[in-house]
C-alpha cells in the first residue's frame, strides 16, 4: 500500500485522522467557552493524563473550537527551565497589540499594554527581547511589585477588561502545566480567581500529568472550585478499533477483527501507540485486509521504533539511581506500587528512596495516584525498562 497515503500520524501532538472517544471533554469545552464568552460563571479546565493519551491534541482542538467561536487565543508550552512571567509575556504583548488594531482608540487596551510594561519591568530576568517595540510608559504601582501572586492577577484583569471593551474573548491554552513552580501555579490560580470574580471574558485551558490536581490543590486550596480536571485516559476497545478502521476504510482498506484485537492488546488503547501500530502495519501491508499475522510481523519494528524515540528520550534523562528505582518498579509491573514494595525489591529502607522518588516525580517519570503509591506516567514503560536494563540487581 502507498506509504504516502498512510492515514496514521504517530507524532507528538499530531491530530489523528479520527479523534475518537473524546466527545464528552470537547462538549464540556464548548460549554465552557460559550458561557465565558457570555460572561457567565464557569470553571476553567485543566486536562490530566499520562504521556501519549492525546492531551496536546485535545488542547489544539479546543483552540480551534475557540477561534471558530470568535476567541483570540494564545497557546503556550511550559518548560522546566523558563519561568512563567518570561514565558507568557511575549504572547500577551502580541495579543494586546492585536486588540489595539481594532477600530477606534481603546483606553482599556492602552492600559493593558501599560500594565504589561510594568509587569515586564518587574521580572528579575533579562527582558530586552520582550520590551523591544513596547514603546509605552508603564502604569506605576500596578503589576510591578515583583511578586507574581500580586502582579499576574492585575495583568490578567487588565487583559480581560481590554477584551471586554473590544467585545471579544480570550482563551489562554497552556500545555505541560505541571512544570510551573508552586508559586507560579498559585499565581495562575489567583489570577483566574480574580478574573472569574469579575466575570471577564478570559478563560484558561491547560493540560498536564496526573499530578496536576494535587499540585493545584497544594498551591491554593480553592483550586478545585475554579477548575475542572477531566481525565484523559486510554481508549476503549471499540474506540481504538474505530480509530484504526475508519481512516483505513476511506482508502478502501479493512482490518480483520483479530488484527484489531491484537493491536488493542499490545497498545492497551493508548492513542499514541494505536497510531504507531496503525502506521507501521499500513506500511508493511501489501493488500487488504490487514491480518493478525501482519500485526505480529509489524510489532517488532514498532517496539524498536518506540524504544529509539518515545521511550529512549525519557530514559536518557535518568541518573543511574533513578534507573535502578524504575527498574525495580518494572519488575513489579505497570503499577501503581507501594513505595515499601519498591524498597523491599531494592533491599533498602523506604526513607532512602525519598530523594530519588522526588526527582522522578519532578522529571515527570512517575506520579503518586494515592498516598504511598507511585506509578509510571509513560504507558508501557515497565516493559521498556526491562528491555533497556535486562539485568536487575539489588
Amino acid at each position: 500500500m502507498d506509504p504516502i497515503k498512510n492515514p496514521f500520524s504517530p507524532g507528538a501532538g499530531s491530530r489523528p485522522p479520527e479523534l475518537v472517544g473524546r466527545d464528552p471533554i470537547l462538549q464540556t469545552a464548548r460549554i465552557l467557552l460559550g458561557r465565558v464568552k457570555r460572561k457567565r460563571p464557569e470553571r476553567s479546565m485543566l486536562l490530566t493524563g499520562l504521556r501519549g493519551v492525546g492531551k496536546t491534541v485535545l488542547l489544539n482542538e479546543i483552540e480551534r473550537i475557540a477561534r471558530a467561536d470568535g476567541y483570540r487565543t494564545i497557546a503556550i508550552e511550559a518548560s522546566e527551565d523558563k519561568p512563567l512571567g518570561l514565558l507568557i509575556s511575549p504572547y500577551l504583548r502580541s495579543l494586546l497589540y492585536e486588540l489595539d488594531r481594532g477600530a477606534g482608540v481603546s483606553e482599556k487596551v492602552k492600559r493593558g499594554l501599560a500594565i504589561l510594561r510594568s509587569f515586564i519591568g518587574a521580572l528579575s530576568v533579562k527582558v530586552d527581547d520582550i520590551t523591544y517595540g513596547l514603546d509605552i510608559n508603564p502604569e506605576v504601582g500596578t503589576a510591578d511589585s515583583g511578586d507574581l501572586e500580586i502582579d499576574l492577577p492585575s495583568l490578567f484583569i487588565a487583559i480581560g477588561e481590554a477584551a471586554e471593551h473590544r467585545e471579544t474573548a480570550i482563551a489562554i491554552l497552556i500545555d505541560e502545566v505541571q512544570y510551573f513552580s508552586s508559586k507560579e501555579l498559585a499565581a495562575l490560580i489567583m489570577a483566574m480567581h480574580k478574573v472569574q470574580q469579575r466575570q471577564l471574558p478570559l478563560v484558561l485551558l491547560g493540560a498536564g500529568l496526573p499530578i496536576l490536581p494535587g499540585l493545584a490543590g497544594e498551591s491554593k486550596s480553592y483550586a478545585e472550585r475554579l477548575f475542572s480536571f477531566p481525565d484523559v485516559g486510554a481508549l476503549s476497545e471499540a474506540d481504538a478499533a474505530k480509530a484504526l478502521q475508519d481512516p483505513a476504510a476511506v482508502a478502501g482498506i479493512a482490518f480483520e477483527p483479530d488484527a484489531l484485537d491484537e493491536i488493542y492488546r499490545m497498545t492497551k488503547g493508548y492513542p499514541y501507540f494505536v497510531q504507531e501500530w496503525g502506521y507501521q502495519v499500513w506500511n508493511l501491508a501489501e493488500t487488504s485486509p490487514i491480518t493478525r499475522e501482519l500485526v505480529d510481523s509489524a510489532t517488532t519494528s514498532v517496539i524498536e521504533r518506540l524504544d529509539r524515540s518515545f521511550f529512549r528520550v525519557r530514559f536518557d534523562r535518568l541518573t543511574p539511581s533513578e534507573k535502578k528505582l524504575l527498574r525495580a518498579m518494572a519488575e513489579l509491573g505497570p503499577g501503581p506500587h507501594r513505595t515499601g514494595d519498591i524498597a523491599e525489591a531494592l533491599g533498602v529502607k523506604v526513607s532512602s528512596l525519598g530523594p530519588v522518588r522526588a526527582k522522578l516525580i519532578w522529571k515527570g517519570m512517575i506520579y503518586s495516584p494515592a498516598h504511598g503509591d507511585v506509578a509510571f506516567t509513560v504507558p508501557l514503560f515497565d516493559d521498556f525498562m526491562i528491555r533497556a536494563v535486562p539485568e536487575f540487581t539489588t
